[in-house]
């Protein structure tokens, strides 16, 4: 069970990604387009949740390198990385710094969170 509230959020993530790669957007891209700063905002909400459900899902283990770093957001910026650095190279898409920079916030402040550990 632990596992499998990150992968569905996952699995919508990727539902997300797809739908701006193939420029197919719905109301809801057009509802955040119209709040000011919505895009980022987004960003840093639904990545900053998938590494606490992806935290929350691998009992929050973490390494310690500098300092602790928990090893779902690891996974989760590092997947935020790749996504935003593949949109240099589509045409629907457009490479952002600052997207990068909302998710990795979204990601380190939401890491501050324990949810459900015992």
């Amino acid at each position: 069970m632990r596992l499998l509230l990150p992968l569905g959020f996952f699995i919508f993530i990727l539902f997300i990604i797809y739908l701006a790669d193939t420029a197919d957007h719905n109301f809801a891209f057009e509802l955040i387009g119209h709040i000011p700063y919505g895009d980022k905002v987004m960003h840093g909400f639904l990545y900053g949740t998938m590494a606490l459900l992806l935290n929350y899902g691998l009992n929050y283990k973490s390494h310690k390198i500098i300092f602790n770093l928990q090893l779902g957001a690891v996974i989760v910026l590092l997947f935020a990385t790749i996504e935003e650095i593949t949109q240099y190279w589509l045409p629907s898409r457009t490479f952002d710094l600052v997207d990068l920079l909302a998710d990795f916030i979204g990601v380190i402040l939401i890491s501050f969170f324990k949810w459900g550990r015992e």
